[in-house]
């Protein structure tokens, strides 16, 4: 009776999972291909070739190529200096890496408008300089390099913790200058997570709403990115143009999936490849030390 009764829950368990699943991602991405293509193929390619949706489309991986890179380069940097250092605040360097998960998008947006704008604290500096940060490129740039900040290095601090530092200490003791021991040591053994963590921040990069929006102006053809150019067309009753430009960045999201399933699977096959090589170590060693004694 009781196994009868676990397998029902696990059955329900399952169906509720799946129901979820299919009504919060399954279903959304199902509308936006149908509102995309409602008027047909024509209509469709014609909401893609619209001018400004190609400049939001040019703007994001803009955005996204000088993000990300900065991203990442931080991250690597950040996690190395976490894990392989102690030094007096530590956990203030954390708790700041972290602080884009806890702070709005739309607040950080505000806080540097209040920064880098006109009447902001650095407006006058910025005028006589003649640099324009707000309502330009650099400020969406800013604002995304604030809200992807955690994910390189969140993916790479717990990976490097548990990996420890001996083959480090052991090429540095060898002859290995930092340089070699971070490129031949260190790169190697957190290629995949890095590579992950990369994937997670140009997904995040190019989806990124609310502190852009605060920060771009909506200047169309000039300042917005495609997630912007995608509300615009929508208030502006263009649904075909906007689930059409919607539709680019579902594509997107489903490369990320695919990418992120890629990796996981070959972190998996390199772990399934490594742990028996060990084990067999081992044995040879007790193989070995049997005969000694013998």
């Amino acid at each position: 009776m009781k196994e009868t009764e676990s397998v029902w829950i696990r059955l329900a368990l399952i169906f509720a999972v799946l129901l979820l699943a299919f009504v919060i991602l399954i279903l959304p991405i199902t509308v936006v291909f149908l509102e995309a293509f409602a008027q047909g193929w024509e209509a469709y390619l014609k909401g893609l070739q619209d001018s400004d949706t190609i400049s939001a489309m040019i703007m994001t991986l803009k955005v996204a190529a000088i993000a990300v890179p900065l991203n990442t380069a931080f991250g690597l940097l950040a996690a190395f200096l976490l894990t392989r250092f102690e030094f007096p605040g530590k956990n203030i360097l954390l708790t700041i890496i972290d602080s884009p998960f806890a702070v709005s998008p739309v607040i950080s947006g505000l806080i540097f408008l209040l920064l880098f704008g006109k009447q902001g604290w650095m407006g006058n500096i910025l005028e006589e300089w003649n640099i324009k940060i707000v309502f330009n490129t650099p400020g969406l740039v800013i604002a995304t390099i604030f809200i992807t900040l955690p994910f390189v290095a969140r993916e790479l601090i717990p990976l490097m913790q548990s990996q420890g530092k001996e083959e480090e200490e052991a090429g540095i003791l060898l002859g290995a200058s930092l340089y070699q021991t971070f490129i031949k040591i260190i790169i190697p053994n957190i290629k995949w997570g890095l590579l992950y963590g990369l994937i997670l921040c140009n997904a995040r990069a190019m989806g990124e709403f609310g502190a852009v929006s605060v920060l771009s102006g909506h200047i169309r053809g000039k300042t917005n990115t495609l997630p912007l150019q995608i509300e615009m067309l929508y208030n502006e009753y263009n649904s075909v143009g906007a689930f059409s430009a919607a539709s680019v960045l579902v594509f997107l999201s489903l490369l990320t999936l695919l990418l992120k399933t890629i990796l996981e699977r070959n972190l998996r096959r390199k772990e399934e490849i490594e742990i028996p090589e060990v084990t067999g170590l081992g044995k040879e060693k007790n193989t070995n030390a049997q005969v000694s004694k013998s």
